[in-house]
């Protein structure tokens, strides 16, 4: 069968869905159905959604919740999440309300900068090129004034430029190595419009020159900001007395310390262990970052990046027990922007951070690290105390129950019974059959 299409972005809405529909659905009129049917019924918002990318044929909806009781640098706060993996909000509130009476999460921004690279080849000596960008250097940032004019009335702009000698790497490979400060934006536009004007800056005075042979050719491959911010950083942290640590699920606060700080070293040695051990994280700062109209995938690529600088991947967060006080923190690179983008149009973004009263960059990376923090603390806890399946089976059992359409009299029977019996998908099912027979 081919499936292949021709000038298919020229074609209406209407077309690309009918195209769809009858192309790869046996009933047509039951694909049209699904997909209308998640169409918003307020034109003009629909058509803002259809405008966020190209070929938009519907709606993709995951749920958006709220995480209250966060007590953050001595204040609360309301997180916004929209994730559809069961039990995160859930647990996120748990740690909130778990700590609010132990102090609070405590999170501070150690750096906010930024870098893009100009990637390029010199076939010449190393040394007269070092010479030649010594003296080109203040044509980088006079060439670029009118773009970095706004930003730096607000603070920011271009911090420094580096040129870096990188033929160990591959034959005649340098680079222009910039950092920048974006103050409450994300920074990517304005950070790849600056290093633009640095390439074409860096080709016109390398052919102007009279530093080089004629032999001697200087070459731009790409130009493009780096999603690796390691000196974009925000920690987060918890800490009490040990025996402060006692509620329902922890009898002995010594021990329930001890196998916890445990569970977080093996996942500092152990790669299989720390990957599930950092998504746990992610569940909570993916979930914030998407709520907040920010690019979860740049976050995701610098975080996991940071999370094999030493060498091996390991975990984010650590913990330990010194002097009575047990702490747990962790330290992540986030590039986050509170203006522009989707944060001035999407009318749920923008009501997210309402909710977050309106934060400043560095703020929302506080917010975001807490999250990750506060979800990681929850998976742990379950799973050196009563397990994790537990709880999650629990939220879980909702979408079982969805999965078989169950009537409002099955739905009651089905959760009765789960109240005081193990929750497996299998027993879910069994059971929903003997009902039915």
């Amino acid at each position: 069968m081919n499936n292949a299409v021709a000038g298919f972005s020229k074609l209406s809405k209407n077309e690309k869905i009918n195209w769809i529909a009858n192309t790869y659905f046996s009933t047509p009129e039951e694909a049209l159905k699904i997909i209308r049917n998640y169409w918003n019924s307020d034109h003009k918002l629909q058509q803002l959604h259809d405008e966020f990318i190209e070929n938009t044929i519907t709606n993709l909806y995951i749920p958006l919740g709220v995480a209250p009781n966060f007590l953050i640098n001595g204040t609360y706060k309301t997180i916004p999440m929209a994730i559809e993996e069961s039990s995160v909000v859930a647990a996120a509130s748990k740690a909130a309300k778990f700590w609010a009476t132990r102090g609070g999460f405590k999170a501070t921004v150690m750096n906010t900068e930024k870098i893009g690279q100009v990637h390029f080849t010199f076939n010449g000596e190393a040394e007269k090129l070092q010479l030649f960008f010594d003296q080109i250097k203040p044509k980088f940032f006079s060439d670029t004034q009118s773009i970095t004019k706004n930003m730096q009335q607000r603070g920011g702009g271009i911090l420094d430029i580096q040129l870096r000698d990188k033929r160990n790497l591959l034959d005649n490979y340098f680079q222009l190595h910039a950092t920048f400060e974006t103050k409450d934006s994300m920074g990517a536009n304005f950070i790849n419009s600056c290093l633009e004007q640095f390439a074409t800056t860096l080709k016109e005075e390398a052919q102007n020159s009279d530093l080089f042979a004629q032999n001697e050719t200087l070459q731009v491959v790409m130009s493009i900001l780096s999603n690796y911010v390691p000196n974009c950083v925000v920690r987060a942290e918890v800490s009490c007395p040990v025996e402060d640590l006692t509620e329902k699920h922890i009898t002995n606060p010594q021990e329930f310390a001890e196998r916890f700080v445990q569970a977080v070293q093996i996942a500092e040695v152990e790669p299989f262990r720390a990957v599930t051990h950092n998504k746990g994280i992610m569940n909570g700062v993916d979930a914030v970052i998407l709520a907040t109209g920010n690019d979860f995938r740049a976050v995701e690529a610098g975080i996991h990046a940071y999370a094999s600088r030493n060498g091996q991947y390991s975990s984010l967060s650590h913990a330990k027990i010194e002097n009575g006080i047990f702490t747990f923190w962790l330290e992540i690179p986030l590039a986050l922007g509170t203006v522009g983008g989707l944060t001035s149009l999407h009318p749920l973004v923008k009501l997210c951070l309402e909710v977050l009263q309106k934060p400043s960059a560095r703020e929302l990376m506080e917010v975001v690290a807490v999250a990750g923090l506060a979800q990681n603390f929850a998976a742990l806890r379950s799973l050196t105390t009563n397990g994790i399946q537990a709880g999650h089976m629990k939220m879980h059992l909702n979408n079982i129950i969805n999965q078989f359409e169950a009537t409002e009299e099955e739905r009651h029977l089905i959760k009765t019974h789960f109240k005081t019996n193990a929750i497996s998908h299998s027993a879910v099912v069994e059971f929903i059959e003997n009902l039915r027979k």
